[in-house]
């Protein structure tokens, strides 16, 4: 009997669109304008450290501060905007018992993060023993320090550094090594000088992250854009913070973007990826108008659907914004060891908080 007044309380999933039928110069425009914000959010720092142009490049403290606003848009993306709006769709009172009676959002984004992990495990083992065999000799190092190394090797190591001055005076053996080959997993702040010329292993690394972290951000674009083109009376609203959210995840990836050192002949691949990100929005809001009396962002499938996608992206950038920005540039990188080194690490947790804390903030209204 319970079961049957469960089953008549529940309310039935929508099969019309929001659409109200107005606004549709300002929905025709939103293609636009939000292709021009989004793309130039994440072209200009790319171009910044790419021109000759004086008056065209970033200064360094700019640059800095836009790079950590940036790592803290994307993790405030991956809760606010991703994962809880996921939980709301996979949890909705329309939806069969089967997701009431467990967190899938949630469930989802745990197994797309560790998914991501197991990925990038393999991923680096490829590359580390095809440096190796083009090499001919063993890779002394790896992303992830010393994993994989044999014993004999690393005795042999220790034995050849024993006199040099370690990374971590305090502490010998496997976690100092980590830190020490981490930190030369740099970004360009001086925007002046020529970057120094890297090895293979980092550039197969960055690229990795550079397109685990596009995918994420362009599987969640898609559903903004869809969002945006078919809603009703907050449009006018929404339109406002969707450019805002799209041209500040643009800056966070532009940064992101510009820090990879991309190798002499493919010196496109940032153009393609800012592209790629700069299209996807608008295009789905071009699609979205297409179908604005047909779909429905309430039905059954478009809960599910975009429930199980956004529920992917905050996995992915939960991952990426904590694990590969977050712990690496701070606890792993040499910008913030030496002289003035904390103050310069105080001011980059400032950014980061502003940044995540003006993201999570416009998920009051988006």
């Amino acid at each position: 009997m319970d079961s049957v007044t469960e089953l008549l309380k529940r309310e039935t999933c929508a099969t019309d669109s929001d659409y109200n039928g107005e606004y549709m110069g300002a929905r025709i425009s939103a293609v636009f304008v939000i292709l021009v914000t989004s793309t130039l959010g994440a072209l200009i720092p790319v171009i910044s450290t790419k021109t000759s142009v004086s008056f065209l490049k970033m200064p360094s403290w700019l640059f800095f501060g836009a790079k950590y606003f940036g790592t803290g848009v994307i993790v405030a993306t991956a809760f606010i905007h991703l994962l809880q709006p996921a939980n709301e769709n996979l949890s909705n009172d329309c939806l069969s018992a089967t997701f009431r009676v467990y967190p899938w959002a949630f469930g989802i984004a745990l197994l797309s993060l560790f998914s991501l992990f197991f990925f990038e495990l393999l991923a680096f083992n490829y590359i580390n023993k095809k440096l190796e065999s083009t090499n001919g000799v063993p890779h002394s190092h790896s992303h992830f320090g010393e994993l994989g190394k044999k014993e004999s090797d690393i005795e042999d190591e220790e034995e050849e550094h024993e006199n040099s001055t370690p990374v971590v005076s305090a502490s010998k053996g496997l976690y100092p090594d980590h830190f020490s080959h981490a930190a030369e997993h740099q970004d360009p702040e001086n925007l002046d000088t020529p970057l120094q010329q890297m090895d293979k292993e980092q550039y197969y690394g960055q690229l990795v992250s550079t397109i685990v972290l596009e995918f994420g951000i362009v599987f969640h674009s898609v559903f903004v854009g869809l969002t945006l083109a078919v809603s009703g009376d907050e449009f006018k609203t929404l339109y406002v913070v969707i450019v805002f959210h799209q041209t500040f995840e643009g800056l966070g990836l532009g940064t992101r973007i510009a820090g990879t050192r991309w190798p002499k002949g493919k010196e496109y691949l940032p153009y393609l990826f800012i592209i790629a990100y700069g299209l996807t929005t608008p295009i789905a809001i071009a699609i979205g108008l297409g179908v604005r009396q047909s779909y429905a962002p309430n039905s059954q499938t478009a809960l599910i659907v975009n429930g199980v996608f956004d529920s992917v992206s905050a996995g992915i950038l939960i991952y990426t914004g904590i694990v590969e920005l977050m712990a690496h540039e701070f606890l792993y990188s040499d910008q913030f060891k030496g002289p003035g080194s904390f103050k310069r690490m105080v001011a980059a947790y400032i950014v980061v908080v502003f940044g995540a804390g003006l993201m999570a903030l416009l998920g009051r209204w988006a």
